[in-house]
């Protein structure tokens, strides 16, 4: 449940309050197949209520909006809303489906697929790092010719800014957004031997608007600076690739078919074979790809869309400290689901 309201100060400026509550019955990024309902990550109970975003903020039609409290930073979902597919929910480069799931192996590593593409704690997984909202400052600008910029800083210690354009040219609708953000250890862990990190995205979305035939990209590469003399962990790198086709079959609203790939390059991270410190973790190799394939069926009378879906998942681990012939089982499921919006 979202709840705002605003009052105008002036003319072309308004000052208003923004509270946004989860009520969880079941956690998808904490539900696996040993925990059928999911506790609420961030309050780590069932049937739990948490409260996502509460801020206050003002806004001029002018100079932009200036945003305090617990909120969404400048780069959080920046690459992954540049789709106006109207597949992003089913099909992104999150794991909320298989965060929590274990990876089947032959040497008893205790590895979740969550980890397999480590955002390292910073509020992701595969992709979307620094995915958490935060107690922040936030500044948005004005849209100008279809550009807008926007820049966070909060809890001690994170920063980031972001740059977002969308347009029509040429028959063509494109978005582009682009967001770099660095983060300490205390917003997320705390304590030793957790790193430092510095996260950049990138979301690029083109549609012909005849044809309805369209391509995403998502890219992300992360560093982590371990402390306590542990390794900096270069170039833990995301790629997504979407291509699909948005049509009109029948009166209930658009048909969107798509197929997906998500390639993630020594991001796997965790208990991995047994390595417990994070700082130990360095000189492991890692590979993770992502495939699949889904329909989409808009109800537009509903504002609703339906979708069934398959996604194959495997991931190699090398390096070493690795045992010789460790092999990690892939992971193939089926997934139906529906969203309203109201």
């Amino acid at each position: 449940m979202k709840f705002t309201g605003s009052a105008q100060i002036s003319p072309g400026w308004s000052a208003g309050y923004v509270l946004q509550i989860e009520a969880i019955g079941s956690d998808g990024l904490t539900t696996s197949q040993n925990v059928p309902n999911g506790p609420a990550a961030l309050v780590g109970t069932t049937s739990g209520v948490q409260t996502l975003q509460s801020y206050w903020f003002v806004k001029s039609d002018q100079l932009g909006k200036i945003s305090v409290g617990k909120q969404s930073q400048a780069s959080d979902n920046t690459a992954i809303l540049v789709d106006g597919s109207g597949s992003l929910v089913p099909a992104n480069w999150v794991a909320f489906d298989t965060n929590s799931f274990a990876i089947r192996n032959n040497v008893g590593a205790n590895i979740v697929w969550g980890n397999a593409q480590s955002c390292f704690g910073q509020g992701g997984a595969w992709g979307d790092c620094n995915g958490l909202t935060q107690n922040v400052v936030r500044y948005d600008s004005p849209t100008f010719g279809g550009f807008s910029l926007s820049a966070s800083w909060g809890d001690d210690d994170m920063w980031d800014i972001a740059a977002r354009y969308a347009g029509e040219h040429h028959g063509f609708k494109l978005a582009i957004a682009g967001a770099y953000n660095e983060v300490t250890s205390q917003v997320y862990n705390g304590g030793a031997n957790v790193p430092d990190m510095e996260y950049f995205q990138l979301g690029v979305y083109v549609q012909h608007v005849a044809t309805g035939l369209f391509g995403l990209y998502n890219y992300g590469t992360l560093e982590a600076d371990f402390k306590d003399g542990g390794p900096i962990v270069d170039d833990v790198d995301t790629h997504y690739v979407k291509l699909g086709l948005r049509t009109k079959f029948n009166h209930l609203g658009a048909t969107v078919f798509y197929g997906e790939y998500l390639n993630g390059q020594d991001g796997a991270f965790g208990t991995v074979l047994g390595i417990t410190d994070a700082a130990q973790r360095f000189g492991i190799s890692s590979e993770m790809e992502v495939w699949g394939l889904g329909v989409v069926q808009e109800v537009d009378a509903a504002a609703m869309s339906v979708w069934i879906k398959y996604r194959n998942q495997s991931l190699d681990v090398s390096g070493p400290i690795v045992p010789p012939g460790v092999q990690f089982e892939d992971f193939d499921y089926v997934g139906v689901g529906g969203l309203i919006n109201f």
